[in-house]
């Protein structure tokens, strides 16, 4: 079952590279897993030209049954696990700079809402794998190919801007070069928002910070100006800790729930999708 499903991520991805980034396995492990599956076939499932590989007709066939068969199986095991829904919390990954500053501080008016649907919340990005990781749905933004093996609803765009504090924006109105402030997680944040802006901030260097929310900490703290989503700073522009001098642009990408099985099927599931978005909007307003 191992082999099948390293070949499925690669040849989903046409790539052993991208396999084992979503399988959080090596390249080389990829690569062994393919060659004994191909050993015990007696087929080649892939071609190998220039460092890419290309799925043979036996490789194709061999792809469509496997996807089929993960697909089954992940609902099927989704199905035997929400017989007991009654007795165990629904369990959300969420990107993490999303669930310090926008869900978390909002999870009480949820249960406020649903008070006998209990959430268990885990902290992640990027793709899911629900069986291994025991999730139930995923929050995140659409900035990642989901595989096509679980189901996407759309919950609101992504809208996005520079925030800082009113004293660095007051050294910008005077014409004074300020720090960039960038992330790992968005590497081409300011590029993109320049060109969907039509602006640009003087800039007198940059900074760069593993994660979105210490890009944040750092522009509250006076140091500079970071890109952030407006769900991120909502509760710093309120109360005056950041400003957001030129607002928010939509930059193409939205934020999605993804779930193995369809979402009509599980009533909290339904529940929380619905109140995801109006939340959302509700902090649009």
């Amino acid at each position: 079952m191992n082999a099948f499903r390293v070949f499925e991520a690669a040849a989903r991805h046409q790539s052993f590279v991208m396999a084992s980034q979503e399988l959080c396995v090596t390249h080389g492990a990829v690569s062994r897993q393919v060659k004994q599956l191909e050993a015990s076939l007696g087929v080649a499932l892939f071609e190998r030209r220039n460092r890419a590989v290309f799925l043979t007709p036996q490789g194709r066939t061999l792809f469509a049954a496997s996807q089929k068969v993960m697909r089954d199986l992940s609902r099927a095991v989704h199905e035997v696990r929400a017989q007991d829904q009654t007795l165990r919390p629904l369990v959300l990954s969420c990107e993490p700079t999303i669930a310090i500053r926008w869900l978390v501080p909002r999870l009480p008016e949820f249960r406020s809402e649903y008070p006998d649907y209990e959430i268990h919340l885990l902290t992640a990005g990027g793709a899911v794998d629900f069986a291994r990781q025991q999730v139930d749905l995923a929050l995140r933004r659409n900035d990642f190919q989901t595989g096509g093996q679980c189901c996407v609803e759309t919950v609101t765009a992504e809208r996005v801007g520079p925030v800082c504090t009113r004293e660095v924006w007051r050294r910008l109105r005077k014409g004074d070069a300020v720090r960039l402030l960038h992330t790992r997680t968005r590497p081409d944040a300011w590029v993109r928002w320049s060109e969907l802006s039509s602006r640009s901030v003087l800039s007198s260097g940059d900074e760069h910070y593993e994660h979105f929310y210490l890009s944040l900490q750092a522009a509250s703290s006076g140091l500079g100006v970071a890109i952030a989503s407006e769900f991120m700073v909502e509760a710093d522009l309120r109360e005056d800790r950041l400003v957001a001098p030129f607002g928010f642009v939509a930059d193409g990408s939205e934020y999605v729930v993804l779930s193995p099985t369809p979402l009509e099927q599980d009533a909290r599931r339904t529940a929380l999708l619905k109140w995801l978005r109006s939340a959302m909007t509700s902090t649009r307003s």
